[in-house]
């Protein structure tokens, strides 16, 4: 029965992470670690994250722009790590009742002006990179924030997804294998279920790409602004009902 449940969420989770972009933490981790220690979740859900990543940058290897990985990525994940490093300086809630207001605000403007977009120009695409790993890094949140970003840019929804998958599978390796050096391990069900699970990822992300072939690029954007209008909603709620 445990197995059947963890499949399924796996394969909604994998779904909604490679429809937006983000999100398969947020649905899995609060869910999982009602039943597992919050480390064996995050690493179990790490490995999916990872996975569904993969898949994203396979099903969607069209939208592969070298450039891009190269101006957002690479600064994009060097200031994820430094602000990674004011973990424990800053306030946490604070921070994340900000960026939960940012979240609400910045994808109903996007939904009220369409037109909005900013030049993917190195400068822009840079200076938006370094802003957004940073801030991802002191949070922890980067799927959205990244997202938010690349959103900025409006990009035909193939690259969007390609470039998010890319990026997140380098965080992802590094954050999988710090999990794995604390000496994090997964329970017999977990671990020999992966044969299972992984498969529901590629399952998952299949499934949305089928869904996102019917969507037009007008609405893609729509989309991924009600995904992060709706973390910006749980981050604000999870701050007053931690």
């Amino acid at each position: 029965m445990q197995v059947a449940i963890i499949t399924l969420l796996t394969i909604v989770a994998s779904g909604v992470g490679t429809l937006s972009g983000f999100g398969t933490s947020t649905v899995m981790v609060p869910l999982l670690s009602l039943f597992f220690p919050i480390q064996m979740t995050l690493l179990f859900v790490g490995i999916i994250h990872l996975f569904g990543n993969i898949w994203k940058m396979l099903l969607f290897y069209r939208g592969i722009r070298w450039r891009l990985l190269l101006y957002f990525g690479i600064p994009g994940v060097i200031f994820s790590f430094a602000g990674a490093q004011l973990t424990g300086v800053v306030n946490q809630t604070v921070l994340k009742q900000l960026l939960g207001v940012f979240l609400i605000i910045y994808p109903v403007t996007l939904l009220l002006k369409p037109s909005l977009k900013l030049k993917t120009s190195p400068g822009f695409t840079i200076s938006t990179a370094i802003l957004s790993g940073f801030i991802a890094g002191i949070i922890g949140v980067g799927g959205a924030i990244r997202s938010a970003a690349l959103s900025a840019f409006n990009l035909h929804k193939t690259i969007y997804i390609f470039t998010n998958g890319a990026i997140s599978l380098g965080v992802d390796i590094t954050r999988v294998a710090v999990y794995v050096e604390q000496g994090t391990v997964l329970t017999e069900t977990l671990l020999y279920g992966m044969v299972i699970y992984i498969p529901a990822s590629f399952m998952g992300a299949y499934l949305a790409k089928r869904i996102l072939r019917k969507i037009p690029q007008k609405r893609f954007r729509k989309i991924i602004s009600l995904f992060l209008l709706l973390t910006g909603i749980y981050l604000l709620l999870s701050t007053v009902y931690p």
